[in-house]
């Protein structure tokens, strides 16, 4: 994948997006060395460095770290959630349905689910988005639903 994101469309900001959208990120292919390199320096368990240790584990086999396939998720979550500014976090709830493997191809299917204009600030506000991370088969490695800063484009008018 391109380090660099690109985006079809402007930079987004609270008036551009309305509940229900949607976003779909590109795919994203993930192989035992991404896998092993990763736990290696964040997460050094034996299901994520070494196939024949992870035979033995929950697992079964080797699996990426949780935190790896988030990881991922962010990358593809700004090559596909253009907000202005950038994608600024403020808080939210992960869970991890089921493992991601190697060979895997990961994308993240986003919508939005909630826009708040700030009272306090108007200058921006915030967005709750529910992120979707799937395997090529469709099923669910990652759910986020995340709530982002985002500017407005007209910070006088608080609507």
């Amino acid at each position: 994948m391109d380090t660099k994101a690109k985006f079809k469309t402007k930079d987004l900001t609270l008036e551009d997006l309305q509940v229900g959208q949607t976003f779909r990120s590109p795919d994203y292919a993930v192989d035992a060395e991404q896998i092993k390199s990763f736990a290696n320096q964040f997460d050094p368990q034996p299901f994520h460095l070494d196939e024949e240790q992870a035979s033995n584990t929950f697992f079964g086999e080797l699996v990426a770290s949780g935190w790896h396939t988030a990881a991922i998720t962010m990358r593809l979550l700004v090559s596909s959630a253009p907000v202005l500014g950038g994608l600024i976090g403020a808080g939210g709830e992960i869970s991890w349905p089921r493992p991601t493997r190697p060979g895997d191809t990961l994308h993240v299917e986003s919508e939005v689910v909630e826009i708040k204009p700030s009272k306090s600030r108007p200058d921006r506000g915030t967005v709750t988005i529910r992120s979707i991370t799937r395997d090529q088969a469709g099923n669910a490695v990652q759910v986020l639903t995340a709530k982002l800063v985002v500017p407005r484009c007209n910070p006088d008018t608080n609507q």
